[in-house]
């Protein structure tokens, strides 16, 4: 009888161990058969030579460097845009931006940009099955008109694709300065209704240019209104005390929501938008980085986000996602130094190059205005590899509708799966790219610029425009840096880019243009 019970709960655990390794082998078989997750990993104001991935001096970003250096780094990637709005909008939507007369720097109270009809990519992943969600900056409007902020905001992130949003509403130095998780203010007080004006300040509430004893990081132009924790801002706000963000924390509050995102949907083919805000003014590190870089607060928060990259990296890996999960890191436009603020990022900058070889920076048609950090990372389906193809973060949009399986086609986005998962060299043939409303045109190793009025030079950041009243055209393989115009020598292949580049964009190109720098 001994014998029997023996043999008996023997039986039951063989029974049990092939059971379980059933399973195992069925979970290892669904996983490798689901969907790969996608996230996009995106910087705000970073230059193309900010990483030392790409040859940044004096600043070391192992963790970007990890996914630059273990996935395809392009040194042709580009932002549709030299200002952020139209480049987040062109990302999510594969639209160029200037077909959209609202695409430009949006105010904090400016109504959603993007049509809650209209193609994104979120809103194709979910028709596939994918859990969405974005965390950090958002910077496309929100509702339709005149905002309550007492009340649910909407429309939003969660009516154009977003399963879950946490977010701030615009940057870090626009009102409102609250945190939104799917459409609401976080932790905002009902006794403490939140205001915000654009046009006037609200009685009683101390601004910048009238109260600079109040003031801890001291305003160099256009960022003079509420002073929200001695940081006087773009805008004007009122109450919602208990709602209002700490700057110094919100790199870990950022890193932290997405990382719990990750951590739920993991079971299942998930597409988180990490939109980061560094290094984008105004520049403030948490405690731990402030002095790290010897760069001042810039080279400082560059250093806290790379810092976030590892820890959001290491969440993956634990996760045991990293696997089945592609990375797009990259950033929404080129670099900019003094934004607004005065924080030693001119004086500390060294031998550092934000925009590495190239001219120009943000709201430039150069090509450091556009041309910027762009990898992509699939641990153990990409092969490392440099790639110089010519692509676009519009093309993100076609190209994940074929990885996915996705018929949805939209009029602007190429379809360049083999190229961001290294399987291809052959990128696009030409990009119309845009800056402040004005465009510019590449094709192959040409770029041209088209005459428009306004200064060459943007003083208040000391960036030069690229504005002229000549054509420019510049052979980007044998000048990268944008010295020798050779649109007077060289009048055949003028010529050629002016028709191609009007076939595309339409000969009132020139209309367009419109004034909008902060």
């Amino acid at each position: 009888m001994k014998h029997l019970k023996v043999i008996f709960y023997a039986l039951i655990i063989l029974f049990s161990a092939c059971k379980n390794k059933e399973k195992e082998v069925v979970t290892q078989v669904e996983k490798q058969d689901r969907l790969p997750n996608i996230i996009f990993i995106y910087a705000d104001d970073l230059g193309y030579g900010d990483t030392s991935a790409y040859g940044g001096i004096g600043l070391e970003t192992p963790n970007i460097d990890k996914l630059a250096n273990g996935g395809i780094r392009f040194t042709r990637g580009y932002a549709s845009s030299a200002t952020c709005t139209p480049s987040r909008y062109a990302l999510l939507t594969g639209t160029y931006p200037w077909r959209n007369k609202d695409a430009k720097i949006l105010p904090g109270t400016a109504p959603l940009l993007i049509d809650t009809t209209q193609a994104t990519i979120p809103k194709m992943l979910k028709s596939k099955g994918y859990h969405t969600g974005i965390v950090g900056k958002w910077h496309l409007g929100l509702g339709s008109g005149h905002v309550n902020w007492n009340e649910r905001i909407t429309p939003g992130p969660n009516e154009v694709g977003f399963d879950y949003s946490f977010i701030m509403a615009a940057t870090q130095d626009r009102v409102p300065t609250v945190y939104i998780k799917n459409g609401n203010v976080v932790n905002l007080d009902p006794n403490d209704p939140l205001e915000v004006d654009y046009d006037h300040n609200f009685d009683h509430q101390p601004t910048g240019l009238d109260n600079p004893e109040l003031i801890r990081m001291k305003w160099h132009h256009g960022h003079n209104n509420t002073i929200v924790n001695g940081i006087p801002r773009i805008g004007f706000m009122k109450g919602g005390e208990s709602a209002k963000w700490k700057d110094e924390t919100m790199a870990q509050t950022f890193l932290t929501e997405a990382q719990n995102f990750v951590k739920r949907e993991k079971d299942h083919p998930f597409f988180l938008y990490y939109a980061m805000r560094q290094p984008h003014v105004p520049r403030t590190p948490s405690p731990e980085f402030v002095g790290k870089s010897g760069m001042g607060p810039r080279g400082d928060v560059i250093l806290e986000a790379d810092w976030c990259v590892g820890q959001f990296l290491k969440t993956l890996e634990d996760e045991g996602l990293l696997d089945n999960t592609l990375i797009v890191y990259s950033s929404d436009n080129g670099p900019v130094l003094n934004d607004g603020y005065y924080d030693d990022a001119v004086e500390k900058l060294g031998d550092h190059k934000p925009a590495g070889p190239l001219r120009g920076g943000k709201y430039s048609l150069f090509e450091a205005g556009t041309r910027v950090p762009f990898m992509t990372y699939w641990k153990g389906k990409i092969q490392p590899a440099i790639s110089n193809a010519l692509v676009s973060q519009i093309d993100l949009f076609s190209s994940l509708a074929d990885l996915v399986g996705s018929d949805e086609t939209v009029p602007d986005s190429q379809d360049l799966l083999d190229v961001f998962l290294g399987k291809s060299n052959e990128g696009r043939k030409n990009l119309v790219v845009e800056a402040t409303s004005r465009t510019a045109f590449k094709q192959g190793d040409w770029v041209l610029i088209p005459p428009y009025k306004g200064s060459p030079l943007n003083k208040e950041v000391n960036i030069e425009t690229g504005n002229s009243k000549k054509f420019q055209l510049y052979n980007l393989n044998q000048d990268i840096g944008e010295q020798k115009n050779l649109a007077e020598s060289n009048p055949e292949k003028l010529q050629e880019m002016i028709t191609a580049f009007e076939a595309i964009r339409g000969k009132d190109y020139k209309n367009t243009q419109k004034l909008e720098l902060k």
